[in-house]
C-alpha cells in the first residue's frame, strides 16, 4: 500500500492492509508518529506519546502475524487513549496537576481490550481535569485546539480523542460520554461520536458499576469504523454487572440503511433549549436532506422535563463518590466549578436521590414510547458552534444566559438521562467554516440500526470528508 496519504485511510481500509501484509504495524505505527509529530504542536491532542514501546509492540505484531498465529480485528492499528483510562507503564494524569507523575501497574478493561484486539498504544490523548466540562484544558497539558480553526476549541472531555482523529493523528480514538463528552467534541471536530447503550462497552470502573450515566464510547472519522472500534470494545465481562451479552461481532461493519420511509422525530431545540441560529442553520439544511432521501419527518419536540434534574443530580452524586477524598486531601487544588459540583454531590439528601430516580425512570419510559412510535429522534448534539479556546464555558446562547458551567450542553447531557444510544454524525459547517453536528438518539439497545441510519447520511452528504483546514493535509 502507497504511504500517499496513508494517514487519512479509513481504520478498516488499514486492517485489510496490514492484515494482507501490504503493510506492515511498524510502518503503520511510523507514519502515525510521524504524522503527530508534525502536526501535534498546533493541537496538543496526543501530549503523552510512547514511540519507543510502541514501535516494539508493532514489531511484535508483526511477528505474530509472520507466524500464522490469530490476529485481532484491530491488529497492528495506532491508538491513544483517553487519559482518564489507566495504562500500564504508561502515564495518565486524569488531567488532573494531583496525578501530573502517576502511572499505573495495571490496564484499564478498556485498554486490556484494545491489546486483546492487535491495536497498539502509542500515547494518551488529551481530556479536562477529572473528565469534568466540555472543554479541552488542564493545568498539566494545557489547552487542545480545533484542527478545523486553532482559535477555537475542541470542546470535550474527548476533546483530544476527536482533534487527534479529524486531524489525521490517529485512524480512531476511544471517549469517554457522561454529559456529552464523546458527542460535543464530535460535533465541533466533524467527525462520529457515539455513546452506547450502559453496558454495551463493559468498565471496570471503581466505584459505583452500575451507573448507567458515565459510558465509554467509540470516534472515528466515518460510522464504518465507528463500528470496528465498537465490535472491538464491546461484549460481556464479569466485571461489570450491567454488561450486554450480545454478540458484538455485527458492530465490526454495520450496513447501511436505507432511510427511504424511515420515521424520524424532528426537535429544532431538545426541549425548548437556545440554539445559536448558525447552528439551526445546517442542521435545516441537514433535515432536507434527510427528507431527499426518504426519510418521513414530523417535527416534533420531546417532552423531556426531569432530565435537567435527574442528570445534575446523579452527576454531582457520581463526581463526589469520585473524587470526594481527591478533594478532602487536597483543598484549593482542585478546579473550583469542579470543587462545587463535588461538594453540591456530598449534601445531597436520600429524599433528592430518590426524586431523581424517579424522574429519570419516567423520562426513559416517554423518550422509549417516542422511539416505538418513530425510529429515530433527530435533534442538535450542541447548541452553540466551537467557541474561543479561551473562553473556560459558554456563558450566554441566543441571549440567554447559562448558570454553570455544564448547563451550555444539554442537549446532550439530556439525552444521556434518556439512557437511550445516540451518536453525532457531520451535518454540515457554519458560514466560517466552523462543524456542526446532528444528533441522532435510537431505540433502546439499537445501536446497529443507529449506525446503519447515520451511515446513509454520511454517504449522501461527504461532510466527514472535508478535511481540516487550520493544519496540514
Amino acid at each position: 500500500m502507497s504511504s500517499d496519504q496513508l494517514h487519512w485511510r479509513s481504520a478498516h481500509e488499514l486492517a485489510s492492509a496490514v492484515r494482507a501484509g501490504e503493510l506492515s504495524a511498524v510502518e503503520l505505527v511510523e507514519t502515525f508518529l510521524a504524522r503527530i509529530d508534525a502536526v501535534d504542536p498546533l493541537l496538543n491532542a496526543i501530549p503523552t506519546l510512547v514511540p519507543e514501546r510502541a514501535l516494539v509492540e508493532a514489531a511484535a505484531a508483526d511477528r505474530r502475524a509472520r507466524q500464522g498465529l490469530p490476529l485481532g480485528i484491530l491488529h497492528g492499528l495506532p491508538i491513544a487513549v483517553k487519559d482518564l483510562m489507566d495504562t500500564a507503564g504508561i502515564r495518565t494524569t486524569y488531567g488532573s496537576p494531583l496525578y501530573s507523575d502517576h502511572v499505573p501497574a495495571a490496564d484499564s478493561l478498556l485498554v486490556e481490550r484494545l491489546r486483546a484486539a492487535g491495536a497498539i498504544v502509542i500515547g494518551k490523548t488529551n481530556t479536562p481535569e477529572f473528565g469534568a466540562g466540555s472543554q479541552t484544558f488542564n493545568p498539566v497539558f494545557g489547552a487542545t485546539r480545533n484542527p478545523y480553526d486553532l482559535t477555537r476549541t475542541v470542546g470535550g472531555s474527548s476533546g483530544g480523542a476527536a482533534a487527534a482523529v479529524a486531524a489525521g493523528l490517529l485512524p480512531f480514538a476511544d471517549g469517554s460520554d457522561l454529559g456529552g463528552s464523546v458527542r460535543n467534541p464530535a460535533s465541533f471536530c466533524n467527525v462520529v461520536g457515539l455513546r452506547p447503550s450502559p453496558g454495551r462497552i463493559p468498565s471496570g470502573r471503581p466505584g459505583n458499576a452500575w451507573d448507567p450515566l458515565s459510558l465509554l464510547g467509540p470516534i472515528a472519522r466515518d460510522v464504518r469504523d465507528a463500528g470496528l472500534l465498537l465490535a472491538a470494545l464491546a461484549g460481556p465481562d464479569d466485571r461489570s454487572p450491567i454488561a450486554l451479552t450480545d454478540d458484538p461481532a455485527a458492530f465490526k461493519d454495520p450496513p447501511t440503511r436505507a432511510l427511504k420511509g424511515v420515521r424520524i422525530a424532528w426537535s429544532d431545540s431538545a426541549d425548548g433549549l437556545p440554539v445559536d441560529p448558525a447552528v439551526t442553520a445546517v442542521l435545516e439544511r441537514a433535515r432536507d436532506m434527510l427528507t431527499e432521501l426518504g426519510a418521513e419527518i414530523e417535527l416534533r419536540e420531546p417532552d423531556l422535563s426531569g432530565a435537567d434534574e435527574a442528570f445534575e443530580t446523579f452527576r454531582a452524586f457520581e463526581l463526589f463518590a469520585a473524587h470526594g477524598d481527591d478533594l478532602a486531601a487536597h483543598p484549593g487544588q482542585v478546579k473550583e466549578t469542579l470543587a462545587g459540583n463535588i461538594r453540591d454531590g456530598g449534601a445531597l439528601s436520600p429524599a433528592q436521590l430518590a426524586r431523581a430516580a424517579d424522574l429519570r425512570t419516567a423520562l426513559y419510559r416517554r423518550t422509549n414510547a417516542l422511539l416505538h412510535e418513530f425510529d429515530l429522534l433527530a435533534l442538535p448534539t450542541v447548541q452553540v458552534p466551537p467557541f474561543a479556546v479561551e473562553q473556560e464555558w459558554v456563558r450566554a446562547i441566543a441571549g440567554v444566559e447559562m448558570e454553570r458551567y455544564y448547563t451550555w450542553m444539554r442537549s446532550c447531557s439530556r439525552i444521556s438521562a434518556t439512557t437511550l444510544p445516540a451518536l453525532s454524525i457531520p451535518a454540515g459547517f457554519t458560514p466560517d467554516g466552523l462543524p456542526v453536528g446532528l444528533q441522532l438518539v435510537g431505540r433502546h439497545r439499537g445501536e446497529l440500526a443507529l449506525l446503519g441510519h447515520a451511515a446513509a447520511f454520511e454517504a449522501a452528504t461527504r461532510h466527514a470528508r472535508r478535511r481540516p483546514a487550520a493544519v496540514p493535509v
